[in-house]
């Protein structure tokens, strides 16, 4: 262990200090948190493969084991629904339990909770640099708030108020079927439904559904990929060489693909803002949506959003922002973990929470 590090547990050792992580098909975080002021604060933290360990255990243990300090409790969000502290991951091989992560670790308390729960945790406590407002219009104090969020899957959620704070109201909705909004969302549900049978709005609002939409079109328009795209496709992230070669208008297709994207993503939001009636707000998170920023701000996602007949004039009366901070959905477990103990709950500050 080096001296910076060294001196950093020996300072350590007196503070309560809880271990947050946050669990995606592609990568898993984990981090150290410590008691703040007005949120948990970030000391360490480290990235791992997800596809690449054969177990949460295995990463967990290579964390402690680079950073051996005296942990008082455990707060992991995963990708996936949670049912008595059990979860099956989505996309990944894990069946994770809370009962083995306290055994093999020893920790006094282990909570799993839904990655998109623990998203919405962290909403109230974002501050404005991170957050990007799409819209100008302000969110109404105390009303439900939604979350969508696409990245390696497709995750949603609501944030209710009650008793004095915000609850998190985790969903499956990614699953929910897909509702093509026109004919050319239908010839592309047509392709997918040939390929899995049951077609999510997962299958083509999250990475792997944004090279769906790219496929489906390559091969609709039949035309042949230059080399330099496949070999983008074939070296890096796939929903991301789409995504820039969209956004650097270095393809017509990529370009297409996206856009047909975005105006899904701005249609599935709007779905959620009428379940929910989320006159508070919907927040945009995930992996994919700061990274598509620019395309966010086009036209093309309020108009989606906002597409919904008699209610269209509601919906341009709601908020929208998204979350720029890569990091929300490890805070927002911090916190849960930190609010185990009622002595350590942190208050939200209502009237600033816009």
């Amino acid at each position: 262990m080096d001296a910076k590090k060294r001196d950093y547990m020996k300072s350590m050792e007196d503070k309560t200090v809880i271990l947050a992580g946050d669990i995606g098909g592609t990568k898993t975080m984990l981090g150290l948190f410590a008691q703040g002021k007005k949120r948990p604060l970030l000391r360490q933290v480290e990235a791992y493969s997800s596809r690449e360990a054969p177990n949460l255990q295995n990463i967990i243990q290579r964390f402690i084991d680079a950073y051996p300090i005296s942990i008082d409790r455990a707060c992991l969000g995963i990708a996936g629904p949670v049912k008595n502290g059990r979860c099956k991951a989505t996309n990944l091989p894990w069946e994770v339990t809370e009962k083995e992560i306290k055994k093999r670790f020893g920790w006094n308390q282990v909570r799993l909770i839904n990655d998109l729960s623990a998203t919405a945790l962290a909403i109230p406590f974002l501050n404005q640099k991170e957050i990007f407002s799409l819209t100008k219009t302000k969110s109404i104090a105390l009303q439900p708030r939604g979350l969508v969020a696409p990245g390696t899957g497709l995750g949603q959620a609501l944030l209710i108020f009650c008793a004095g704070r915000y609850i998190p109201i985790s969903s499956e909705g990614g699953h929910a079927d897909f509702a093509p909004a026109n004919e050319k969302e239908m010839s592309l549900w047509r392709y997918l439904q040939q390929r899995y049978t049951h077609v999510s709005i997962e299958r083509v609002l999250s990475g792997p559904g944004l090279v769906n939409i790219y496929s489906w079109l390559k091969n609709t328009h039949r035309y042949q990929e230059p080399g330099w795209l496949s070999q983008n496709l074939k070296m890096t992230d796939s929903a991301m060489a789409v995504a820039k070669a969209a956004m650097d208008f270095q393809h017509p297709v990529c370009l297409e693909a996206l856009n047909m994207f975005v105006s899904i993503f701005g249609a599935v939001a709007g779905n959620l803002a009428l379940t929910g009636m989320t006159t508070g707000g919907i927040y945009l998170g995930g992996g994919i949506s700061p990274k598509i920023l620019p395309k966010l701000k086009e036209e093309i996602f309020l108009k989606a959003f906002t597409n919904k007949g008699r209610f269209k004039e509601h919906l341009q009366q709601i908020p929208i922002r998204i979350i720029l901070n890569e990091k929300a959905a490890l805070l927002g477990a911090a916190i849960f973990a930190f609010q185990l103990n009622k002595e350590n709950r942190y208050s939200h500050e209502l009237e600033n929470f816009a």
